[in-house]
């Protein structure tokens, strides 16, 4: 026979329901206080720490901020497209920085590039002689406060001599002219004699090596002078066959040059495609751009061309103007601030005057009263 069964008024059902509870209780309590206890010991330094989760409000900054980064990857994706498009539709010249004296590259719509012959070797060798003159003041500049104790650059100077001589040895076999054999030989004979006197008396003074330096300035001048006469008449011949083979696209042409900061003054590929292309496609379809480096690659320097040609699309899109976004897009904002800051200290705003995004000014310094010195090295005394 079946007995009801109770305890403190509780059906034996109920209190096994209790039971239950309590039991499952107890062991998330215990999971609860052991949990980082029970994580395998090799995965300790990957997950995180108890009390380490991000708050609410960090994980809502990172949900914002990822629209940010999302947006990079959309970039690239259509910056691919872009630059397909790009190609299939408007010629592209790309005038490039190189250690022959720049690299030209045409592209025209559905053909292969072409790709222009160097410079005469003769640009070469006047830039390597010229150069030579200079690393040799390298050689010595580190020691020159006291040469005699540092002996650190006996042994550079020794091999770099042992080049200058290996060097003039070669001059008569260059197919070369005689004007340009005899300054070669001046430069690397007047070099070669500095080395001689230090290796001999096993130091030198800051005097010589100013006399030594200044002594060769004539020299280096027509060097300079032989080597960018070489150049620049080399790229016109170039860009006078591409301008007529081009016909009437031409005047639809793009043409982007590069530029270290040393070189962005008087930067010589830009200034020869300024010839051709005229002064309103400064900075419309003639490019100069910045980069960390003398020499890029061609692949890089078209993704930069392809992003500033299609962020233009954009500006008039958003903005109502094709070249806005050519400048900084937090820039004018970033000016109105600067200028609050100071006001606020009592102070000028140092800025420059406001110029169009359509501007056909050349991109480096040109304005006169901005300064005082000389221009060229013909004015350094």
């Amino acid at each position: 026979m079946r007995t009801t069964m109770w305890i403190s008024g509780i059906s034996r059902n109920a209190f096994r329901r209790a039971i239950g509870v309590a039991i499952a209780g107890l062991a998330l309590g215990q999971a609860t206080a052991v949990g980082a206890a029970d994580v395998p010991a090799f995965m300790k330094e990957v997950v995180v720490e108890t009390g380490k989760a991000p708050t609410p409000a960090q994980t809502a900054f990172d949900e914002v901020y990822a629209l940010n980064e999302g947006m990079f990857t959309i970039y690239e994706t259509q910056l691919a497209k872009y630059k397909r498009h790009i190609r299939e539709r408007v010629p592209l010249i790309l005038g490039l920085f190189s250690g022959k004296g720049g690299q030209f590259i045409l592209y025209r719509p559905g053909q292969e590039p072409i790709e222009a012959p160097s410079p005469p070797a003769i640009y070469r060798l006047a830039k390597s002689v010229g150069h030579s003159a200079m690393a040799t003041y390298q050689l010595v500049a580190p020691t020159v406060s006291d040469p005699a104790s540092d002996k650190s650059w006996i042994g550079p100077m020794k091999a770099y001599r042992g080049r200058i001589q290996a060097a003039l040895d070669s001059l008569d076999a260059l197919d070369i002219q005689p004007s340009e054999r005899d300054l070669l030989r001046g430069v690397l004979t007047r070099i070669a004699a500095f080395h001689d006197n230090c290796l001999k008396n096993g130091t030198y003074t800051y005097a010589e090596v100013e006399s030594y330096a200044r002594g060769l300035k004539p020299q280096l001048a027509q060097l300079i002078g032989l080597a960018s006469s070489v150049q620049v008449a080399h790229w016109f011949k170039v860009l006078e066959g591409w301008k007529q083979m081009l016909g009437p696209d031409w005047d639809r042409t793009y043409a982007v040059s590069n530029a270290l900061y040393v070189a962005r003054q008087n930067n010589i590929l830009f200034s020869v495609l300024a010839q051709f292309m005229g002064e309103k496609a400064i900075n419309d379809r003639l490019l100069l751009v910045e980069t960390t480096d003398f020499t890029t690659t061609p692949a890089t320097m078209i993704d930069v061309f392809a992003r500033i040609i299609s962020d233009r699309a954009l500006g008039q899109v958003f903005f109502g103007d094709y070249r806005l976004m050519d400048a900084e897009l937090l820039g004018g904002g970033g000016r109105k601030a600067i200028e609050a800051e100071m006001t606020k200290r009592n102070l000028k705003a140092l800025l420059p005057t406001m110029a169009p995004y359509n501007s056909t000014q050349w991109p480096w310094r040109t304005d006169v009263k901005s300064g005082t010195g000389p221009a060229t090295m013909e004015e350094v005394k």
